[in-house]
C-alpha cells in the first residue's frame, strides 16, 4: 500500500477549515485502499493579538460587519450561506453561539495530541467545540475538559498550558507557513510538493491525492479561504 503525507495549515477559529477538513477526509475515502494518509495538522493564528476570551456584549454577526464594512444583515446573509454550504458536508454551524478568542493555546495542545497520537481527535473536538458548542477555546479550564474528551491526560495537559510547551512548535508551523506564503486557511501541501489552497471540494482534493499517488504533476488550486481580514 503506498503511503501519503498531507500537512494541513489551518485555525480552529475558521469556519472553512472545519469544512476543509471535512473535504479532505471525504478525498481520503475516495482513494480508497491505495493509499495510507497521514494527515499533520499545523497552527495557523487568524488574529494572534486576540484576546483569549472576547467580550460577548457584541455578536459574530456584527464583528463580521465591522470587519467587511457591511451592513448586519448582510453579515448574517454571509453567515448563513456559509452555514447551509457546511451541512452540505454534514456540519452543524451556530455562529449565533460563537465565543472567539486567541488559539494559540489550543494550537499547543494540537501538537502535545500529536506526540500521544490523539492529533486529529484533538483538532476535531476544538473546531466542534467552537464552531457548534459555542465553547470559549481560548479559556484554559475549557481546553483542559475539551483535551480529556479528546483522550490527553488533565494533569499533563494542565502542565503544558501552564509553561510554554510546544510553544516553540505553534511558532515554527507559523513561520514555515510564512516560508510557503500561506495567507489563507485551510492550506494543504501533499507529500511536500503539491500545494492546495482553501477548502476546495472532496473530488479536487482527491484528484491530488491520486496525483501524488500517480507521480503527476499537479497544479495549485485556489479555494475558499479564512484570513486575516475574514473569510472569502
Amino acid at each position: 500500500m503506498s503511503s501519503l503525507r498531507v500537512d494541513v495549515w489551518s485555525d480552529i477559529a475558521c469556519p472553512w477549515c472545519y469544512v476543509g477538513k471535512r473535504r479532505l477526509e471525504a478525498a481520503i475515502a475516495k482513494v480508497g485502499k491505495r493509499a495510507d494518509v497521514e494527515v499533520v495538522w499545523h497552527a495557523f493564528e487568524l488574529d494572534p493579538a486576540a484576546p483569549p476570551v472576547r467580550d460577548t456584549s457584541e455578536d459574530y454577526a456584527s464583528r463580521l460587519a465591522k470587519k467587511y464594512g457591511t451592513s448586519a444583515v448582510k453579515a448574517e446573509g454571509m453567515l448563513a450561506n456559509m452555514t447551509n454550504v457546511a451541512a452540505l458536508d454534514g456540519l452543524d454551524f451556530h455562529f449565533e453561539r460563537v465565543r472567539a478568542g486567541n488559539t494559540f493555546d489550543a494550537h499547543r495542545l494540537i501538537h502535545l495530541a500529536g506526540e500521544r497520537g490523539l492529533q486529529d481527535a484533538m483538532k476535531e473536538r476544538l473546531l466542534r467545540a467552537y464552531m457548534t458548542e459555542g465553547e470559549a477555546i481560548g479559556d484554559r479550564e475549557v481546553l483542559v475538559r475539551l483535551a480529556v474528551d479528546a483522550g490527553l491526560d488533565a494533569d499533563e495537559v494542565r502542565g503544558v498550558l501552564a509553561s510554554d510547551g510546544h510553544a516553540d512548535a505553534v511558532r515554527e508551523d507559523e513561520a514555515t507557513a510564512g516560508e510557503l506564503g500561506i495567507t489563507g486557511v485551510p492550506f494543504f501541501v501533499i507529500e511536500r510538493k503539491y500545494a492546495v489552497s482553501g477548502a476546495q471540494p472532496a473530488d479536487v482534493l482527491a484528484t491530488v491525492l491520486q496525483r501524488a499517488l500517480d507521480e503527476q504533476p499537479a497544479g495549485f488550486a485556489d479555494g475558499a479561504v479564512c484570513g486575516p481580514d475574514g473569510c472569502a
